[in-house]
């Protein structure tokens, strides 16, 4: 690329170690965007782990999103306008790109299940987070088939391997943009929770973070043997092998609707995926032995993470915005809470001590708690428990303000902790859940969790005592937000034991 004019006082320019870059300049933070961190995994590196960005001539811009990765239609949302295979890039937003500043940095996971997401959405626009004097890094990593499935001849878990490209991407370059890269913070939102729940038990990701935020950790990790199990089904759908030399020979924006055929119909696997077959989850994290070792859950009780600080939750709600895609909110029947009580509830029997921990609860409250404790909410606080066990350090909250779109039906559901993190209550998807305009109770609330946020990111500290065995107290996000014992106790002794294992390969 060739040498570009002089920039102006207001295009702010970096030099990182592949060449020079010139941003812009918004609401009084420098912001850069599209900046890969990567090569495009496509022809030769498809389905090859992540390989070093070549450098540049001259001064590139930085001031558009790279384009999203191939990704499931199902649930979609407007992914931009971007085009190109440019899938690995960050975006980074600063009060200042000066080296002496020495900023913590905080760095953001979409979620999506694994199939989906985009940081290019209005959703995860930084501002809010950067002005409190913070340096916020957003990214794209390889979802679906592309990144997470089991194919043969192709490391593991892609997905996982570009997060630490982009993780190592930031130790190096970080300090150009104002941001101290022995402060930085990982966090993310239910599958992006997940990847920082996978990234405390890399030995991969060892020493490129310091503390780490997941908000809404699912609970489901594929064995090996299911996860090529799922990629055979995907291939058979595009008549191919399940191999690297047969995938490829699809087009990557062709792909994602092989694994979209499986997820529509994945009720008909029941007897071989087992209950990923219930909430249809057709990508999650492989423990492959190498790339992941082991589950979260037991890295961490084992202190794999002793020496990174944890803040971990989720909202009370968590399955109500599922129910709602599901058509099922408000009509949920016996028998439908009787099959999710007996698939999903922890123990052989699970669903019996389910009824008895729970005796006024209604069958769509069951539905809604057994649902909601094995995706999301178990995970999340047996993770804290699997921290201190281990020897470290953990936060815990939930999210408890009911939403008021919709009349307020969909409660504390999931994401609704997004827009409240990021500041962004009038943008993209969100209107639904916040309301339009944002009430100043909503304006509130997000203050006070983006203060937690950063507060954390810079000095450990969210501004509640630390998790323990004895106390278990929780910061309560709420209208008058309070710091108690953790309130779920109810799940949480009925999950007390269970360890979150690899999901097996049920038959074959």
């Amino acid at each position: 690329m060739a040498a570009s004019s002089k920039p102006s006082e207001s295009e702010p320019e970096v030099r990182t170690a592949a060449g020079v870059l010139r941003g812009g300049r918004e609401a009084g933070l420098a912001v850069f965007r599209g900046i890969p961190f990567a090569e495009p995994p496509v022809g030769h590196l498809r389905f090859a782990a992540p390989r070093p960005v070549r450098g540049w001539d001259g001064v590139r811009p930085a001031v558009a999103y790279g384009p999203p990765p191939p990704q499931s239609a199902v649930l979609a949302v407007s992914q931009g306008t971007a085009a190109g295979d440019d899938w690995l890039t960050v975006n980074v937003w600063t009060p200042e790109p000066d080296p002496a500043s020495e900023l913590p940095v905080m760095v953001w996971f979409p979620g999506g299940g694994y199939a989906m997401g985009n940081a290019g959405l209005p959703e995860y626009d930084a501002g809010h987070l950067a002005a409190i004097g913070t340096v916020v890094v957003t990214l794209n990593y390889r979802l679906g088939i592309e990144g997470f499935a089991q194919i043969e001849g192709a490391p593991a878990n892609r997905g996982l391997l570009d997060q630490v490209a982009a993780l190592e991407w930031v130790r190096d370059n970080i300090r150009v943009f104002g941001g101290d890269p022995d402060r930085v913070t990982v966090f993310g939102q239910s599958a992006g929770a997940g990847s920082v729940a996978a990234l405390l038990a890399m030995p991969r990701a060892a020493g490129l973070l310091r503390r780490a935020i997941a908000q809404s950790v699912p609970g489901t990790f594929f064995s090996p043997e299911l996860a090529a199990d799922l990629t055979a089904a995907f291939a058979a759908e595009l008549g191919v092998a399940p191999t690297v030399s047969g995938l490829s020979a699809v087009a990557p924006d062709l792909l994602p609707a092989a694994g979209d055929a499986v997820f529509a119909k994945m009720d008909q696997w029941r007897e071989r995926w087992g209950q990923i077959t219930h909430r249809p989850i057709p990508y999650a994290p492989v423990v492959d032995g190498d790339v992941l070792p082991t589950t979260p859950w037991r890295a961490l009780a084992d202190g794999t993470a002793r020496d990174v600080e944890l803040l971990v939750g989720h909202t009370r709600d968590e399955h109500r915005l599922f129910s709602l895609i599901d058509g099922v909110l408000g009509q949920v029947t016996r028998e439908q809470t009787e099959t999710a009580l007996h698939v999903l509830a922890a123990g052989p029997d699970g669903a019996r001590r389910y009824r008895e921990a729970f005796p006024a609860a209604v069958d769509e409250e069951l539905y809604e708690l057994v649902n909601a404790d094995w995706l999301f909410r178990m995970p999340s606080v047996r993770l804290a428990d699997a921290q201190i066990a281990g020897g470290g350090r953990a936060h815990l909250y939930e999210l408890t303000w009911t939403a008021p779109g919709m009349g307020g039906a969909l409660g504390a559901c999931h994401g609704l902790d997004v827009p409240l993190v990021f500041g962004n209550l009038g943008s993209g998807q969100t209107a639904m859940l916040i309301g339009d305009p944002p009430s100043q109770e909503a304006a509130e609330l997000s203050a006070r969790i983006r203060g937690a946020w950063t507060s954390f990111a810079a000095h450990g500290d969210p501004g509640w005592p630390a998790y323990d065995a004895d106390h278990r107290l929780a910061q309560i996000f709420d209208t008058a937000s309070t710091v108690i014992a953790y309130p779920e106790e109810a799940s949480r002794l009925l999950w007390q034991d269970f360890t979150f294992p690899a999901l097996p390969l049920l038959a074959r």
